[in-house]
């Protein structure tokens, strides 16, 4: 009978659903997330940069080590760009995802 129970409790709805314009500040929260956003950009931009540079200085220096540490900043920082220029597609895609499970 307990297990019973418990199944009823995790198929329970407790019918929350998001929706715009139920607190105050929210156009702020938009506007300080998309700055946040906006200078992560500009700080991968500038990590690419300096990445770039250090794979290339390694390369004709001879600097094994620097030349990986510059490949792998380089890597690292367009996944970076990727992620943060993709976040609202990403959210958007889970989030659609989350209301199709019953």
């Amino acid at each position: 009978m307990k297990l019973i129970q418990h199944a009823q409790m995790l198929a329970y709805n407790p019918g929350v659903t998001p929706r715009e314009g139920g607190l105050p500040g929210l156009d702020v929260l938009k506007k300080v997330m998309g700055s946040i956003n906006l200078f992560g950009i500009i700080a991968t931009v500038g990590a690419l940069a300096i990445s770039a540079i250090v794979w290339a200085w390694g390369h004709h220096s001879g600097g094994h080590q620097a030349e990986a540490n510059g490949k792998k900043g380089t890597v690292v920082a367009a996944g970076c760009a990727l992620l943060l220029g993709a976040a609202n597609g990403v959210v958007a895609f889970f989030s659609a995802m989350g209301t199709q499970v019953h």
